[in-house]
């Protein structure tokens, strides 16, 4: 069946008027993605995204169910919180999901949402919506497919999608994008 993708609100910062924009593909419990958040991504704010250069769109991918729950936690917050969750979900992913049994992982995500200053109520109700997890998985599913995503993270630069690449090499291309 069909599943109602239409309130999935897209992450994004910078300028979404932008002439260039940069969506990355990503993870929570990807070691990778995680590296990336730590290091280039900084780099990748600072040149582009805080000036306004380019629209950045973070979509997460699920290839695991813990990536999806902590998908979860980081939207419980909405736009305003979702990109500084997703950096505590980052910069503790080794502890979180190696808790143990999925019931220990979500209570290390429930941690990591009240950290974030969510209300344990309103964080119970993200965690338990079963209708938007069906509807990430599915967004995830039809965007993923579109843009040719088979590993984290990925990058779509200017309608071009690219695998895992060192910050220099992914500034050459959105530099090349700007005609810089």
């Amino acid at each position: 069946a069909d599943v109602d993708t239409s309130g999935i609100v897209e992450m994004q910062m910078g300028n979404p008027d932008a002439a260039v924009t940069v969506i990355e593909y990503a993870s929570y419990t990807c070691p990778h993605c995680a590296n990336f958040h730590a290091n280039g991504f900084k780099d990748l704010k600072a040149d582009f995204i805080d000036d306004g250069q380019i629209n950045f769109i973070y979509r997460e991918v699920f290839f695991d169910r813990p990536g999806l729950w902590a998908s979860m936690v980081a939207r419980c917050g909405g736009q305003d919180k979702f990109f500084g969750i997703s950096d505590l979900l980052y910069k503790g992913q080794s502890e979180w999901t190696r808790a143990g049994e999925p019931a220990q992982i979500v209570d290390e995500l429930r941690k990591i949402g009240r950290l974030a200053g969510l209300d344990k109520d309103k964080l119970e109700g993200c965690l338990q919506d079963s209708d938007n997890a069906q509807a990430l998985v599915a967004w995830w599913e039809k965007n993923g497919e579109a843009d040719g995503v088979r590993s984290t993270p990925s990058f779509v630069i200017d309608g071009t999608t690219y695998n895992n690449m060192a910050y220099p090499e992914m500034k050459g291309i959105i530099d090349e994008a700007l005609g810089s």
